[in-house]
């Protein structure tokens, strides 16, 4: 099981710090949160402290003498606990105690092939089962039909979660041939299994029969431009659909040349991910003609497509159509100043937006006064994001006026990060100002890796400006220098403000966090619905 360690301060034991209901409690939103950190999260668990065999199968033995006591069970979440692996059939032998379960999340609990087959065999006697996670599960892949067989058509399977799973190109095609029989899904998420490009003739097939599916995730599954094809062709029948994650498939380039057409069918799509597709000139000329008639769109994201920056003048200019469009992600896409012109100009149609993430794109630096009328009428924008655009001290003078106006009231989150070419005298001014952003939380304005620089007068101001911002928690300033005097300055602010404010200035302090021991109390939602949550308190 991942638990944290803890030395006995007499003998230097190591020892597990946690009772057995803390070592499974723990909030089933945080596996969703690390959906695409898994690698982060393996490194974690290689320093946690394992506990032998026995002690897996004890603690494992523990929570299964409890499935008896909770006939009324519908949410079981035992994610993120290693000594579930090997053991899943001692949990597997009480399900049908457990008959009315809804929601089952196996996600990187080390499952075995006996695991799988064991599970296999229990999903039989839970009929009414609606979700089932066994994402980060690499055993899962190649063994995929002992585990789902069992399925049966007009299975009630809402949703299905298998990221990362090692899944084979077979693999795909067996989710293929179960897809009809699957007719309430409605969440399918296949997302870091590359093998399965190969086979997605048969998953786009059998996605004809869903109907009902509202989430498709296909992010790094090695599609290809015959990929997109395939899809395109499945489209019209996926009427509900609402998010589309086709992320991360950098052979996809070039596949929306000539088939991009039954996009505009998916009328209630509000989420479109393309980010690191490769996009061609062609696709961006083709999408052009699609992403602007999607009416519902919310969120947009078109980031990490180099070949994109000197071709999108037109789809930019035409995000004037999408009124509703919340998120928009185009970063790093080498944008050239007629498209960043474009863009501009689009934005004043866009109300609604609050994310704007433009970093990397060197043509904003000096040409921020286009955006800056647009931003005047982006009254929702929460997060604006600017990193590494080669601002200049003018680029900052410009943002300093527009928020000293009041016209970025809402926002949140403020990235000026990597932006080295600004002198201090724009540093100050921006610093004089940015206090009027009541509602801000986070601010980055770090240096490069590579530089470093003596921080100027300004940074008086920021400590007064930090001083009257109620709701900042977080202030980037890494390979900032501070002084003797302004280190002083900084310790005397947070003696006199006893708040949780955390400069980040790149140094190798671990920050302090706050653990709260859990309780085991089933909990009941408003339908009287018993739900147990058995995944881990913390990594």
């Amino acid at each position: 099981m991942s638990q944290t360690r803890k030395k006995n301060s007499s003998d230097g034991e190591t020892k597990p710090r946690t009772s057995f209901v803390n070592k499974f409690l723990r909030g089933s939103e945080f596996m969703s949160s690390k959906a695409e950190n898994r690698k982060e999260s393996n490194d974690l668990e290689t320093t946690d402290f394992h506990p032998s065999n026995a002690a897996q199968e004890t603690a494992t033995l523990d929570m299964v003498a409890l499935l008896p006591l909770l006939p009324d069970l519908e949410k079981l979440d035992i994610s993120w606990n290693d000594s579930v692996g090997g053991n899943l059939h001692l949990v597997t032998q009480q399900m049908h105690l457990v008959s009315k379960l809804k929601i089952l999340r196996l996600g990187s609990c080390r499952l075995t092939m006996d695991d799988v087959r064991a599970l296999g065999e229990a999903l039989e006697v839970i009929p009414d089962l609606e979700e089932l996670n066994l994402s980060w599960n690499s055993e899962v892949g190649g063994n995929l039909p002992l585990t789902l067989q069992k399925f049966q058509e007009g299975s009630k399977i809402q949703t299905l979660e298998l990221v990362d799973c090692d899944l084979t190109s077979e693999d795909g095609a067996f989710v293929g041939q179960l897809l009809p029989m699957m007719q309430n899904l409605e969440v399918l998420d296949l997302s870091i299994n590359r093998n399965i490009g190969a086979s997605l003739n048969s998953i786009a097939q059998g996605l004809k029969s869903t109907s009902n599916l509202k989430v498709l995730k296909l992010h790094s599954c090695g599609l290809s431009q015959e990929s997109v094809r395939l899809l395109d062709a499945t489209f019209r029948y996926l009427c509900e659909l609402k998010k589309l994650d086709l992320s991360c498939n950098r052979e996809l380039g070039g596949g929306f040349e000539d088939s991009s057409a039954q996009l505009v069918t998916l009328e209630r799509l509000e989420v479109l991910d393309l980010h690191q597709c490769s996009l061609t000139a062609d696709d961006v000329a083709s999408l052009t003609q699609v992403i602007p008639l999607l009416a519902s769109l919310q969120e947009l994201d078109l980031s990490a497509n180099k070949r994109m920056g000197c071709s999108s003048e037109h789809l930019l200019s035409r995000l004037r159509f999408l009124p509703t469009l919340k998120s928009l992600l185009i970063n790093s896409c080498a944008l050239e100043t007629e498209t960043f012109t474009a863009l501009a100009e689009a934005s004043t149609y866009l109300p609604t937006l609050e994310i704007l993430d433009l970093s990397w794109n060197k043509c904003v630096g000096g040409n921020l006064k286009l955006l800056l009328e647009a931003l005047k009428f982006l009254a929702s924008l929460r997060v604006l994001r600017l990193s590494s655009c080669a601002l200049v001290t003018e680029d900052v003078a410009l943002l300093a006026s527009v928020i000293h106006t009041g016209h970025l009231a809402k926002l949140q989150t403020l990235d000026l990060s990597y932006n080295d070419s600004i002198c201090d005298a724009g540093w100050a001014v921006f610093c004089q100002n940015v206090w009027f952003l009541k509602e801000l939380t986070e601010l980055d304005i770090s240096l490069r890796p590579s530089a470093s620089r003596d921080c100027g007068q300004w940074f008086r101001h920021l400590l007064c400006a930090v001083a009257k911002l109620s709701e900042i928690t977080e202030i980037g300033m890494k390979r900032w220098i501070l002084p003797t005097s302004q280190e002083e300055e900084l310790e005397h602010f947070h003696q006199d403000h006893r708040r949780s404010i955390h400069f980040d200035l790149g140094h190798s302090k671990k920050t302090a966090t706050c653990e709260a021991e859990g309780e085991l109390s089933p909990e009941t939602n408003h339908a009287g619905a018993l739900i147990l949550d058995f995944s881990p308190l913390a990594l």
